[in-house]
């Protein structure tokens, strides 16, 4: 063990010093800084992970827009069905009325009114029924 004398013949070297007030208020202040510096990196940390789920929620690629495109594309995808359907029974008549002559005098027959030589429409109008009268019932004679 070496030991020395400085000039004012205080032993210096392995010998413990007593911690000053000076000392103990740096250490104090560096405990502080640590403690607020870390309190700031938590907080921090607490607003960018905020950040992240709020744009994972809400953001243009986010959780409720992909739910909003999903029943977008249910909609389509049933507006769709819908109009396959549609089309295979417009294709169905376009054969039918392209190979089948009874389908074309069908159609003649419904649409324009047509009739063949020698037939006989008769066009019946429906009457409007009578409102029963207040009383007895009349019955007709």
């Amino acid at each position: 063990m070496s030991c020395t004398f400085d000039m004012f013949g205080v032993l210096s070297g392995d010998v413990p010093t007593s911690d000053t007030p000076r000392t103990i208020r740096r250490l104090n202040e560096t405990a502080n800084r640590r403690a607020r510096n870390r309190r700031i990196v938590h907080l921090s940390l607490v607003l960018v992970v905020a950040i992240i789920v709020l744009d994972a929620l809400a953001g243009d690629r986010g959780l409720l827009a992909m739910l909003r495109v999903r029943r977008q594309y249910t909609e389509l995808a049933a507006t769709l069905a819908k109009d396959r359907a549609v089309n295979a029974k417009l294709a169905e008549q376009a054969r039918r009325l392209h190979d089948d002559p009874n389908a074309v005098e069908e159609v003649a027959r419904r649409e324009l009114g047509l009739m063949k030589p020698g037939e006989k429409v008769f066009i019946i109008k429906d009457v409007p029924a009578a409102a029963p009268t207040s009383g007895s019932p009349e019955t007709p004679r």
